[in-house]
């Protein structure tokens, strides 16, 4: 069973630097090695740094199999940073996914979230070429088109249930957000990357770099930092 503890989530406000350019460029040239192409990001210029103590992982594919396995590694790896994840397949029960949601409904989830402690939300999109023309702009514009988890869900929720979805495709993007929701803040967009993902021949190969790639940009940005668990 979880317990619920009172915590805070910390956003350090500044000025943008340069921190981190020589790790990103690191990380653009593996990632292009591994049929995996970082085509844009965008951070909140008015966050440094974002601890969060408590992050729900939501991974948003009709793939059930890619969706948990996606979600539990990267469950695993912020644990072993310290950082209390919990997987959006143990919060969200089946039915919540399978039908279209209102912003009302959203409004509900975010607030449950609050009550539960969670201050962070980190949100992957798997979709394919031919869904992302459909949405046009709306999954690959950065910056604050969709600045919440409630207006993201919104827009790409028929993902979830997009029978024409899965087919195994050559090529996908994949979009993750970081938002923050913590107590007594607006909830807002921190981060934002979108990634294409070429020759998925070998699914569990092409999550298992993608969660690195994650992982490796959240922390050369100052981004859920944690602490070693030991």
């Amino acid at each position: 069973m979880i317990q619920f503890r009172k915590r805070s989530c910390k956003i350090t406000r500044g000025s943008a630097n340069l921190r981190g350019v020589g790790s990103l460029f690191a990380l653009l040239f593996l990632a292009s090695c591994a049929a995996i192409k970082v085509e844009s990001s965008y951070k909140n210029p008015e966050v440094v740094l974002f601890h969060a103590n408590r992050v729900l992982v939501v991974g948003m594919t009709p793939d059930m199999d890619a969706r948990e396995q996606f979600e539990t590694m990267l469950k695993d790896e912020f644990h072993e940073r310290g950082v209390e994840a919990v997987r959006s397949i143990d919060l969200f029960d089946v039915a919540f996914t399978l039908a279209e949601r209102t912003e009302a409904e959203l409004d509900r989830v975010e607030q449950q979230l609050l009550d539960k402690d969670f201050d962070a939300i980190l949100f992957t999109k798997l979709v394919d070429v031919e869904t992302r023309r459909s949405l046009g702009g709306h999954i690959s514009e950065m910056g604050k088109t969709y600045d919440r988890f409630r207006e993201d869900y919104l827009i790409h929720q028929g993902i979830y249930y997009d029978l024409n979805g899965t087919d195994q495709k050559e090529d996908y993007y994949a979009e993750t957000s970081l938002y923050c929701i913590c107590v007594g803040k607006e909830p807002e967009l921190i981060w934002r990357s979108e990634v294409r993902i070429h020759q998925t021949r070998n699914p569990n190969k092409i999550i298992r770099k993608y969660v690195r790639l994650l992982i490796s940009s959240l922390e050369s940005r100052q981004l859920i930092i944690g602490h070693p668990s030991f």
